[in-house]
């Protein structure tokens, strides 16, 4: 489990992450997501450790993980599928990590057929596409059987088969009971993999809820019907308490009553249905609604967003540790 405990980091005069708090429980898929800049990077960095929070703290079943005593075993993260010594072969690189953490070699063969890696194991990582690297990173989360584990963008540079195949290993592993926390930009993935969201923009938590939630926030379920009554349709959804709107397509919208309440009231009036379809807004359009006042970088001619929060002014200002470049996403 990870636990975000007023998190706060500064760069210089650069507030990356203000006042950020959530959990990522055991047994689900929480998404993580937020626009560029919004600090995405830099809290998966606090996280790990790599990064030292300014104020507030993370935990990582129940204390830093910076403190754990089998850390591998404790949390799996990829962060940066790129940080493999490229000379190495893929498994030449599991297998040093391994014998640094005191795991058995017979892990090593174990997380290289869970990712699919058996037929170039032994060539060197510095020559794999992608995908191929993304994989090698899962694996080496994977290493240690980690309890909680942390992927950003891990279904860059795979295809649809390598997608599908990350989707399903986060949600098993997350049947498994472990906590599986995941940053992504491809929304209609999330749609598909993550029950929970923490959503940040410019730093500042802006959701923390089920993605069912975060959805109907923006446009609540509506109900597709169609009917050859047309007027006896009326009538009974008027008469349920619903009201309706054409969609200019022979079909109506109904607000107001879900699709077995509609379903049940043409029933009993005697009103035939060719359609009844529940719909809702998807997790893309919710998010672009939502974020749309936390954007961090805009394409030229968009409208103007309030400023980034700046850090209080010394008289002596610390210079930026990286460049802006570098700062949180």
């Amino acid at each position: 489990m990870i636990e975000a405990i007023g998190l706060r980091k500064v760069y210089g005069r650069k507030v990356a992450v203000e006042d950020l708090s959530f959990t990522v429980r055991p047994g689900i898929v929480t998404g993580f997501l937020g626009p560029n800049g919004s600090g995405k990077s830099t809290t998966m960095r606090m996280v790990v450790g790599l990064d030292r929070p300014t104020a507030g703290e993370v935990l990582v079943d129940g204390k830093p993980f910076q403190q754990s005593v089998a850390p591998l075993s404790t949390m799996g993260a990829l962060l940066d599928a790129k940080a493999v010594h490229t000379g190495r072969s893929a498994f030449r690189h599991l297998q040093a990590m391994a014998a640094t953490a005191g795991i058995p070699s017979s892990r090593v063969e174990e997380v290289i057929d869970l990712v699919g890696l058996r037929e170039v194991a032994r060539k060197r990582a510095g020559g794999f596409s992608l995908g191929m690297g993304q994989r090698l990173g899962i694996a080496s989360a994977l290493l240690g059987d980690p309890s909680t584990v942390m992927f950003d963008e891990p279904v860059n540079g795979l295809d649809p088969d390598g997608i599908l195949w990350i989707r399903h290993l986060m949600q098993d592993l997350a049947r498994e009971g472990r906590a599986v926390f995941v940053s992504s930009h491809l929304m209609s993935e999330m749609a598909l993999t993550a029950e929970h969201l923490v959503v940040i923009g410019r730093g500042r938590l802006i959701a923390d809820e089920s993605v069912a939630t975060f959805i109907d926030r923006v446009h609540p379920r509506g109900v597709t019907v169609r009917s050859p009554q047309v007027q006896q349709l009326h009538d009974v959804v008027r008469d349920a308490g619903g009201s309706l709107t054409p969609t200019g397509d022979g079909a109506f919208e109904v607000v107001g009553l879900s699709a077995e309440r509609i379903g049940d009231a043409a029933l009993a009036g005697g009103v035939a249905l060719h359609e009844l379809t529940t719909v809702r807004a998807s997790l893309e359009e919710a998010f672009m609604e939502l974020t749309a006042g936390s954007l961090e970088y805009q394409a030229h001619g968009a409208d103007p967003q309030p400023p980034v929060v700046a850090a209080p002014t010394a008289s002596t200002p610390q210079q930026p540790s990286r460049t802006e470049k570098e700062v949180a996403r």
